[in-house]
């Protein structure tokens, strides 16, 4: 087996077995094909099936001088994956990165912004311009909802379902989930769609996605960061965010107001609440109060 060969079979088992997104299938190739530029590069001549745990910590060794721990622990967790697909598929009988321990790397808090923050943020968007109520109901809807980015970006109006004050969103590995939106993000996305996307020419394909650039297509990703960024730099709002940041904001808020951190997970799309259990070392203040106005000796 030659290393395009079980990358290509990789990524097809990683997008029909574990249904995973395009982003992350393209997180894991990455990891292979550094693995394969840096064998090519010291004309190591080996293949998936024969290389062996020194090779792969020599390699592992030359990455750690440019990159910080979390890259290094997350390029051992992608290699891992990669060897025991191999292992599950019977190509080969041990993975060679079971031994290597990732670096130890602390749990790192999602940064948030402040209600006064998020309001600056919106209010300095431009509405005198063509894209500036659509700006406004994006950045709305991403604190407003707690969606991703490519989240955003494949939302449609078939998914909005404002009778029933629920979105359908269609997240990571296409799993779907239900949102509530309140009614002021409701009433934002009605401003766009009848003042300003009524009014485009809009290409077929996309007819039914809500958020359109100037030429009718679909918004890309990158696109959304740049607009937070340029809102940012606008306020002179003194962090680095993006488009996530919104996410977490809203997580951190609906926990700060009381929220159940099970119903901030399905919100959220978690898939497991460990992952929204990060949001409970936010604000401590939580806890206290939640201690103080529960527990019998008070």
């Amino acid at each position: 087996m030659v290393w395009k060969q079980a990358l290509q079979d990789y990524t097809l088992y990683l997008k029909i077995e574990r249904g995973l997104s395009i982003n992350s299938i393209d997180n894991y190739s990455f990891d292979i094909k550094k693995l394969i530029r840096y064998l090519e590069e010291n004309n190591i001549s080996v293949s998936p099936i024969a290389i062996d745990k020194q090779t792969l910590q020599e390699f592992i060794y030359s990455v750690s001088k440019t990159v910080n721990a979390r890259s290094q622990s997350r390029l051992i967790s992608g290699l891992k994956g990669f060897f025991n697909f191999l292992v599950f598929e019977d190509y080969r009988t041990d993975n060679p990165l079971d031994t290597i321990d990732a670096p130890k790397i602390g749990r790192k808090l999602p940064d948030t912004l402040s209600e006064v923050e998020i309001n600056s943020l919106i209010n300095a968007v431009d509405l005198s311009k063509p894209q500036g109520e659509r700006n406004r109901c994006i950045l709305e809807v991403l604190y407003g909802c707690g969606l991703r980015v490519s989240e955003l970006t494949h939302l449609k109006i078939s998914d909005l379902f404002f009778d029933e004050g629920f979105i359908k969103v269609t997240g990571k590995g296409d799993k779907q989930r239900f949102v509530p939106i309140v009614p002021a993000t409701q009433k934002y996305i009605n401003i766009y769609r009848n003042e300003v996307r009524n009014h485009m020419v809009i290409a077929s394909e996309f007819k039914d996605t809500l958020f359109l650039n100037r030429r009718g297509k679909q918004l890309t990703r990158a696109m959304i960061f740049t607009i937070v960024k340029d809102l940012a730099t606008k306020i002179n709002l003194g962090k680095t965010i993006s488009p996530h940041t919104f996410r977490h904001s809203f997580a951190t808020h609906l926990l700060e107001n009381g929220a159940d951190l099970r119903a901030i997970q399905l919100m959220l799309g978690h898939e497991s609440i460990t992952t929204t259990e990060i949001y409970m070392h936010v604000d401590k203040s939580h806890l206290k109060e939640v201690m103080q106005t529960f527990h019998p000796r008070q």
